[in-house]
């Protein structure tokens, strides 16, 4: 005698479908299982892949920021030399101009200038010939007071430290511009 005949008949059919029931039921779990690994890998690899892209962007970034660190130092460095250099040519200037007003008010050395007009009548006339004396041939000088000769030098000393300032501003405004 079977199990399945011992079931009342009113009951099988519940029986059978109870049984097709567990086995729907078993199915579903076992395709949501299968399912559950498939997309598991899917979000697995997913992940792996935005891991690996955001780590390239990182390492580029890094990259990136490297370069410009060292175009910022490498410029820096640079200005600091064109610095150096015109502080040490304003330097020079300042001293030479100190020497030139040293030698001045000792009298070493005196400043003259070339008088516009010469009168060729009366005394002042020059020459016609050159006296055996004389060092400087040609037009007619006149010596500068020693105070005039100083306030003269610091103005071409000013003048000069101005030319000195305005290249070393226009040589860093070029450098600038061009990185």
């Amino acid at each position: 005698m079977r199990l399945f005949d011992l079931i009342p008949a009113q009951f099988r059919i519940a029986v059978v479908a109870g049984l097709l029931l567990m086995v729907a039921a078993g199915s579903a779990a076992l395709a949501w299982t299968a399912q559950d690994w498939r997309y598991g890998r899917v979000l697995e690899r997913q992940a792996r892949l935005r891991a690996d892209t955001l780590n390239d962007i990182s390492r580029a970034s890094a990259t990136q920021q490297r370069t410009e660190q060292n175009k910022r130092l490498a410029l820096e460095r640079s200005l600091q030399n064109k610095d150096q250099t015109h502080h040490k040519e304003l330097t020079d200037e300042q001293t030479k101009q100190a020497r030139l007003r040293d030698r001045l008010a000792t009298a070493e050395l005196r400043l003259s200038v070339v008088l516009a007009a010469t009168e060729t009548t009366g005394s002042c006339a020059m020459p016609t010939t050159t006296a055996t004396g004389r060092m400087v041939h040609g037009t007619t000088r006149a010596q500068l007071d020693p105070a005039h000769a100083q306030r003269i030098i610091g103005i071409t000393d000013a003048g000069d430290q101005g030319l000195i300032a305005l290249r070393a501003c226009q040589a860093y405004a070029k450098e600038v511009s061009n990185n």
